[in-house]
């Protein structure tokens, strides 16, 4: 049965304020709204990708109502900046309908770790807080969006 509208409207994001570190309820549906923290009122960016870190990954990617495509990089990897432009329009595409992040993985070493990253970029797309498609190595944006479209 195709999804409505309103059935839409009730998926949810978990998301920790990247300002005051408060974690927020976020209806995905109306992340164009460019939702504002509850703390401390400023905005959450969900059309760009979302920062995620090894104490945020976790609750990130388990709350999430739709699906989450995290883009696993480190800032001297070249393949992996080449790959941020289709990871950035990606991220405003697909807002409301699904979360676009990044974990650096120098930073996130454990996050990494559990994941088994061995090469980057790797991109991994969850859903229901389990992992449904991988891929390592940069990828033209087409293949990105592919993944992403096989767990709406």
């Amino acid at each position: 049965m195709p999804e409505t509208g309103t059935a839409a409207a009730t998926k949810h994001l978990t998301l920790r304020c990247q300002f005051c570190e408060t974690w927020n309820r976020v209806d995905a549906a109306r992340a164009a709204d460019r939702p504002k923290c509850g703390k401390c009122a400023k905005p959450m960016l969900l059309d760009r990708p979302f920062v995620l870190n090894d104490e945020t990954f976790t609750r990130t990617i388990q709350d999430a109502e739709v699906p989450v495509l995290v883009d696993f990089y480190a800032d001297w990897c070249g393949p992996c900046k080449m790959m941020a432009p289709a990871v950035d329009e990606i991220a405003a595409a697909y807002q409301g309908r699904a979360l676009v992040a990044k974990l650096d993985t120098d930073r996130a070493q454990r996050t990494s770790s559990l994941f088994n990253i061995r090469g980057i970029p790797t991109t991994i797309v969850f859903k229901g807080g389990k992992e449904v498609a991988r891929q390592t190595g940069a990828v033209p944006k087409p293949t990105l969006v592919k993944m992403l479209d096989g767990a709406l």
